[in-house]
């Protein structure tokens, strides 16, 4: 097979991964996760079962990689912040309440699409371990910055990574946001991060 015509194949493969996930996106976050099947996805696509299980062995693998580029979206958010003009705590800051709006615009206000990112944390706890693992790379390389500026004290900037984002989990967690959200013995999202920066300080 010529490297042209394997590259077309790649290319098609590409395109039928892209629109069999589209469709069943779109299905999970109008009947949910629970209620869709693989022939729904199937049917709006006007394509048979079979032919989506060519590219996906289950249900389940579907929503994996739904739920994977959803976390994308939010991890290319926060990279991008780490790489702006200001200070580590800034952007350390703009990350976790970026995250914490995407939380509450995207996975609370959609129900469906906060059944999918609980079934994920149930099920498929190996795309949100990913993203953690990646989400705290990004910290790393921020507070690496913020203690070669003088502005945190020095560190492992993995291990204050890790801790950083485990005191601050409250305000990304789907599940965590919405039984906190309207908790008046809770500290605010300021507060918090306030107080997770002041740590990497001292």
């Amino acid at each position: 097979m010529s490297d042209t015509v394997e590259h077309s194949l790649d290319i098609a493969r590409q395109e039928n991964v892209g629109r069999i996930l589209e469709a069943a996106e779109r299905l999970f976050r109008h009947y949910g996760y629970s209620k869709t099947t693989v022939a729904d996805i199937a049917r709006d696509l006007g394509m048979s079962s079979a032919n989506i299980y060519r590219f996906f062995s289950s249900k389940e693998e579907i929503h994996q990689s739904i739920c994977g580029r959803i976390l994308g979206a939010g991890y290319e958010l926060v990279v991008a912040i780490s790489k702006e003009p200001a200070t580590a705590s800034d952007r350390l800051r703009r990350s976790i309440m970026a995250l914490h709006r995407m939380t509450l615009e995207q996975m609370l206000d959609e129900q469906k699409v906060h059944e999918m990112v609980v079934v994920a944390l149930e099920r498929d706890w190996h795309v949100i371990d990913k993203h953690i693992d990646r989400i705290n790379e990004v910290f790393a390389e921020i507070i690496r910055d913020g203690t070669e500026a003088g502005e945190f004290a020095e560190q492992d900037a993995v291990v204050a990574a890790r801790c950083f984002g485990a005191s601050t989990v409250i305000l990304c967690h789907p599940q965590l946001v919405a039984q906190c959200l309207a908790k008046q013995n809770r500290a605010t999202p300021d507060e918090l991060i306030d107080f997770a920066i002041r740590a990497l300080k001292k």
